[in-house]
């Protein structure tokens, strides 16, 4: 006997939301039940690497999560990585240190 499987949805088309997996019930029967998108894990903006300590979660959920969920207690948390943090940090101190030196040196030439 082939059983007909009826949706539980309206929507009948084969769209990125409405993904659907056959499942049998404790009573015997076939029904659909509905898949969600998979959640993108959150990415690094300089060294593109998975975040971690931050949820991979759609959206909507995300706004239902805590904020300790959502992000990292550091600067930039939740949206870049540690050696990213740690990278632009150094930057900036040797940045900093070579307007130093610059300034030692006009010094200098002033004096001469």
């Amino acid at each position: 006997m082939v059983q007909r499987l009826t949706y539980r949805r309206r929507l009948a088309y084969n769209t990125a939301s409405n993904g659907r997996k056959i499942v049998k019930t404790p009573g015997g029967k076939l029904v659909y039940q509905r898949v969600k998108k998979a959640a993108s894990v959150p990415i690094c903006g300089d060294t593109k690497k998975p975040l971690r300590g931050v949820r991979a979660v759609r959206p909507r959920e995300a706004s239902k999560l805590s904020r300790r969920q959502k992000t990292v207690s550091r600067a930039y948390g939740g949206t870049l990585s540690g050696s990213a943090v740690r990278s632009r940090i150094v930057r900036a101190f040797l940045v900093d240190e070579q307007k130093m030196v610059v300034k030692i040196l006009k010094a200098k030439q002033g004096s001469k």
